[in-house]
């Protein structure tokens, strides 16, 4: 398709976690270079706060079950917008290519032949890695770390490689998993992890509202009302949970320890 002599472009750009600090620098450039700001709800508000003065702002955020702007409106409206000659930024929570449909939606910006380029963003289980100081790998605890969704379209049931993610010696990331967390904990459990098994849940990860939970994998369903909501959740699973820094007298959260776990935190 040939391209019109006005056309204008999309950048899917990542804003990372939430903290501007781990925002890229071309990251901000294209925010900031941008006539258009295609936002998401988990886009911080500090993030927004870069965004110059003037510029236009379309919020299309969901929520869980809540979608007030259907995808396949954001992607029609991205389209409508680079054809009337605008300079787009899309601006996504963490990496527009993790858990971001930034593909799905690059696909149909280039179906229009509109051109798209990428800013990678800090994913959130690097950004919860980097402020709670739990590694996603490390020597004798963990050889590799996987990226899950604990989320389905349409509340479909979960669909997920239960056997291949009950590693004990892979780190297991979940994202958007809240709703799903006695799903998810019993059926790892099912397939062989000790209910024992340590867990990490953040809530606002990287944010001043940052809060973290230490627990087991048993013992989830019985926390679940301990994580605020709403706010994005992640939940590491693993040994390298045992590492986590809680003598952080500099952290602005708050630190909620299973009792059994304590023992294994500070021996």
């Amino acid at each position: 398709m040939l391209k019109k002599m006005n056309q204008g472009q999309v950048f899917l750009v990542g804003a990372g976690p939430g903290d501007p600090d781990l925002l890229t620098v071309r990251a901000l450039r294209m925010m900031q270079s941008a006539d258009v700001v295609v936002h998401d709800r988990l886009v911080s508000r500090d993030i927004m706060a870069l965004v110059p003065a003037g510029v236009r702002r379309i919020d299309v955020g969901k929520k869980p079950d809540h979608h007030p702007v259907p995808q396949d409106e954001i992607n029609a409206l991205l389209v409508r917008l680079a054809e009337e000659g605008s300079t787009v930024a899309r601006l996504k929570g963490g990496d527009p290519m993790i858990f971001g449909r930034g593909s799905e939606e690059a696909a149909v910006l280039r179906a229009a032949g509109i051109k798209v380029s990428y800013a990678p963003g800090i994913t959130a289980a690097q950004g919860v890695s980097a402020s709670t100081g739990v590694p996603l790998t490390h020597r004798g605890l963990a050889t590799g770390v996987r990226y899950v969704t604990g989320h389905c379209q349409a509340n479909r049931p979960l669909d997920l490689d239960w056997d291949g993610l009950a590693d004990a010696d892979t780190t297991l990331v979940v994202y958007m998993g809240h709703a799903n967390m006695q799903q998810i904990a019993a059926g790892l459990i099912e397939r062989g992890l000790p209910a024992e098994h340590p867990v990490l849940v953040v809530a606002n990860g990287t944010r001043p509202n940052e809060t973290r939970l230490v627990t087991q994998l048993g013992a989830l369903q019985i926390k679940r009302a301990n994580i605020p909501v709403p706010g994005p959740v992640l939940f590491i699973v693993g040994r390298v949970v045992t590492l986590i820094d809680s003598e952080d007298s500099t952290a602005a959260d708050t630190l909620l320890q299973a009792p059994e776990l304590q023992r294994v935190l500070h021996g």
